[in-house]
């Protein structure tokens, strides 16, 4: 007897170092496995540079670490649509358990590449248009993710508001980015509809910005700028030009106020990149893709360069 009641304890004790070992696991997953994460970026540019950091940070707040039982593979095609194509190859064949492309471009590239592995976007401003998914609500496809599109008629309205004499609105990007010229045909109608007339000029690279801009500062006494890459990557020369002249700005993106805009009702991109992290867990925790509606930015403020509202001789505070 004595016996058979030392078994039943020192079974018992097994069991509950078991339980103990279960209950200790990480939120991570139910086994040591290691998730393969691929990241494609289209350029370096401060707005998808931070929507990157925060997806990163936040898999780490959830237990997903580089290194440790995660494998984080990032790329960057310094927009360059050869390298988008290559490196979209080498993620497919890399069989990750998920990828995640930021900017259109990129998320075009990767689902032509690699429709079967779960992907996720980021900093994406249209895309039901640009045909990554063909609903926001009930993605068909193996994509979800986050869209960086705020209304264009909102920004728009900002921009009148700012600038209530200018009688032309001009507009300027590159016309071979979808996105912008998605936002484009919608701020030529919100300025239709308020009886003012527009501008337009494109631009094919950063190197055409200065003299593309000083042209159209000569036609327009205030221009929006849609979340275009090739602007973000220039909007130091653009408020430069912007300041000289006299000119307001509002460009669609947060980023591009910092580098040199004065306003726009725009949101944090690292707080997007964390959006996109939640989707990813999800899906890493065994949620399919199609059952995950695609986001939109979650809080949307009015930001300010004061220090360019100082130079175009506007009270900030003025600017709602």
């Amino acid at each position: 007897m004595k016996i058979k009641h030392v078994l039943t304890i020192a079974a018992a004790a097994v069991a509950a170092l078991s339980l103990a070992a279960c209950g200790n696991k990480s939120n991570a997953g139910s086994s040591n496995k290691t998730v393969k994460i691929g990241i494609l970026q289209l350029i370096n540019q401060s707005g998808l540079d931070d929507a990157r950091k925060g997806f990163v940070a936040e898999l780490a707040k959830e237990g997903y670490k580089d290194g440790k039982n995660m494998k984080l593979d990032y790329v960057n095609a310094q927009g360059d649509q050869a390298n988008l194509s290559t490196m979209s190859q080498q993620l497919q064949k890399d069989k990750n358990d998920l990828n995640l492309a930021i900017a259109t471009p990129a998320a075009q590239a990767l689902q032509k590449a690699d429709p079967k592995t779960p992907m996720l976007f980021t900093a994406v401003s249209a895309p039901v248009d640009a045909g990554i998914v063909s609903s926001m609500t009930h993605p068909d496809k193996n994509t979800s993710g986050v869209t960086d599109m705020v209304s264009v008629k909102g920004q728009i309205g900002l921009l009148h508001r700012i600038a209530p004499k200018a009688k032309t609105i001009g507009l300027i990007y590159n016309a071979a980015e979808p996105n912008s010229v998605i936002q484009i045909k919608a701020a030529k109608k919100a300025i239709k509809a308020l009886g003012l007339k527009s501008a337009e000029k494109t631009v094919a690279s950063t190197n055409d910005v200065q003299q593309t801009m000083t042209a159209l500062t000569g036609q327009a006494q205030a221009i929006y700028i849609p979340a275009d890459n090739t602007l973000a990557a220039a909007m130091a020369t653009v408020g430069k030009i912007a300041g000289q002249k006299k000119v307001p700005v509002v460009p669609a993106a947060s980023t591009m106020v910092q580098d040199g805009g004065l306003a726009t009702n725009g949101f944090n991109y690292r707080d997007l990149g964390k959006q996109a992290a939640k989707q990813a867990v999800k899906i890493l925790k065994g949620k399919k893709t199609s059952a995950i509606p695609v986001e939109k930015p979650a809080k949307v403020s009015v930001m300010v360069n004061k220090a360019m509202a100082k130079k175009l001789g506007i009270d900030p505070s003025s600017i709602k």
